[in-house]
């Protein structure tokens, strides 16, 4: 074509962004840009959705596609309204995708979903309620926002199993989505009888064998402690990617059971066709350092970047400070504290110090606390007090007084430790219907 129209540009990117071909609708989008012409609601509803396909769009394009709808004078059009809330609120800007909500003239329910994910992602609950509650014709996608949202936190985490079974008198019928949101919720509760009753409902469900639905069941039992009903649905998934491996790993390294998280590794990595992360490695040296498996430890902290060209996080290093402070090789934590390639940070040196506290090394709990003190003395102050009980232990009753008159001098107080408890009248008493 001589001169595509802006119609045919549209046919076009739409057509490529359908394909998830993003690199040719980008391309598209420029030329009809430098073309001259104006690109109409639907093009510029595209650019937002290619915001986010796309690493190469700024955080910002929400902002610069609301300025070409002002200075085009595009007509009011509440697709792109949608589009431009849902831009807004996934970029953290909640603020400017509610100012643009409140202008849309018949809100719909995406519209309405963006906006609760965006206020629950901030924490601002009460304000995701009223959005929800005013929304008159609610679908299976406003729920999920919701159940998702409150399911994060165990604060919260209830509220989130409220609403499902809320959701299930109104018939709504439960997706994917819906059901690792609720799972997730009963692995922040340690509620495994609820999370038994949701898997009761999916065993009825086509959708049981879906790869998502099984890794969160087997997340959620491993960290309600019930590791044999976990291997059970491990053991029965079809399909099994890197989440299901590393919650296997992770439940069997919490729950006592080193060798099983170890040999389940090495199966992983033998046969399995899924290549560990960061999160399975962590899991892996972190079941080893419970067991005091030290030669183990390094030599999967080695293979990271040996084998699976995966640098080292600084919560590796924590955790091999960890594991070789547990063993009682303190001088060893220190040297490979000093030769890290990477500054160490807070976590590091709490690891240090409570293995010192743990071997009751005045010596060394002080080099470890003092290293804490100078990154971020205030945000630390379970360091004085393992500092303070290490002296104690030692009989150094001079270094007991000595942190105490820091932590008044400093004005840091420690928080009254709390516990929280399931009752027949909590969470657990919850009947899914």
């Amino acid at each position: 074509m001589c001169k595509p129209t802006v119609s045919s540009y549209n046919s076009m990117i739409a057509g490529y962004l359908k394909h998830g071909q993003v690199e040719e609708s980008v391309g598209l989008v420029r030329k009809l840009v430098l073309s001259n012409q104006r690109p109409d609601g639907f093009t510029l509803s595209m650019i937002l959705k290619l915001s986010r396909a796309s690493v190469l769009w700024s955080r910002e394009l929400g902002k610069q596609v609301h300025g070409m709808i002002v200075k085009c004078n595009v007509e009011s059009d509440d697709v792109l309204f949608t589009a431009l809330v849902d831009s807004y609120a996934k970029n953290g800007k909640v603020d400017y995708a509610r100012r643009v909500f409140d202008k849309v003239l018949e809100r719909n329910v995406m519209c309405s979903t963006a906006m609760i994910s965006g206020y629950m992602n901030e924490g601002s609950f009460e304000k995701a309620e009223e959005i929800f509650n005013k929304t008159v014709y609610k679908d299976v996608v406003v729920f999920n926002a919701m159940i998702e949202g409150y399911s994060k936190s165990i604060e919260t985490a209830t509220r989130s199993v409220e609403v499902y079974i809320q959701m299930q008198r109104l018939s709504f019928r439960s997706t994917i989505s819906t059901f690792v949101s609720v799972i997730g919720a009963c692995t922040v509760l340690s509620a495994f009888e609820v999370g038994h009753q949701v898997q009761s409902q999916l065993m009825k469900m086509e959708i049981f064998t879906d790869v998502r639905l099984g890794s969160a069941l087997v997340d959620m039992y491993s960290k309600c402690g019930r590791i044999e009903d976990a291997r059970t649905i491990f053991d029965d998934m079809h399909d099994k990617n890197v989440f299901s491996w590393t919650s296997m790993i992770d439940g069997y390294g919490k729950n006592g059971n080193p060798n099983g998280a170890l040999y389940l590794f090495d199966k992983m990595q033998s046969g399995s066709g899924v290549e560990p992360n960061h999160v399975t490695f962590l899991s892996a040296i972190s079941a080893c350092g419970h067991a005091g498996f030290v030669s183990e430890g390094w030599e999967i902290f080695k293979s990271m970047e040996r084998d699976h060209s995966s640098k080292p996080r600084m919560e590796h290093y924590a955790c091999m400070v960890d594991l070789l402070g547990r063993s009682g090789s303190l001088k060893e934590a220190l040297d490979f504290i000093m030769g890290m390639p990477l500054k160490p940070n807070s976590d590091v040196w709490a690891a240090l110090l409570g293995a010192s506290r743990l071997h009751d090394n005045a010596d060394m709990a002080g080099i470890a606390a003092n290293e804490i003190f100078k990154l971020n003395s205030a945000e630390r102050p379970g360091a004085y007090i393992a500092l303070s009980n290490t002296f104690a232990a030692t009989g150094k009753w001079d270094g007991v007084t000595g942190v105490r008159e820091l932590m008044k001098e400093r004005r840091v107080s420690k928080d009254t430790g709390c516990s929280w408890i399931g009752t027949d009248s909590g969470v657990c008493g919850f009947h899914v219907p």
